[in-house]
């Protein structure tokens, strides 16, 4: 797992940020999930097809497991979907990484 990205600002269009808000996220909220020194982050390997894509999970400023999908363009991290995990995803997250 990738615990460290280099990135430099944010990437966000149209697209991405509606998806986002569907979720109930706003950009802010985000954009400062990636700020936390907690996130953990991977490879998507299953959606890399045209470009590498990466999941990152963690808590929000809320403290609500959430996951967010990304890429790097640039050096610039470019969300391509962000959510609050589902409860059973929670509940999974919370036996793996409680101590995290």
């Amino acid at each position: 797992m990738i615990s460290n990205i280099q990135a430099f600002g944010f990437d966000w269009d149209e697209g991405n940020r509606e998806k986002c808000k569907k979720h109930g996220l706003s950009i802010k909220l985000v954009e400062s999930f990636f700020k936390q020194k907690k996130i953990l982050v991977a490879p998507d390997i299953k959606h890399s097809e045209n470009e590498q894509r990466y999941l990152a999970i963690g808590r929000s400023q809320n403290k609500r497991p959430m996951v967010v999908v990304f890429t790097l363009r640039d050096f610039r991290i470019r969300p391509i979907s962000a959510r609050y995990m589902h409860k059973k995803e929670a509940e999974k997250y919370e036996k793996v990484y409680s101590e995290f």
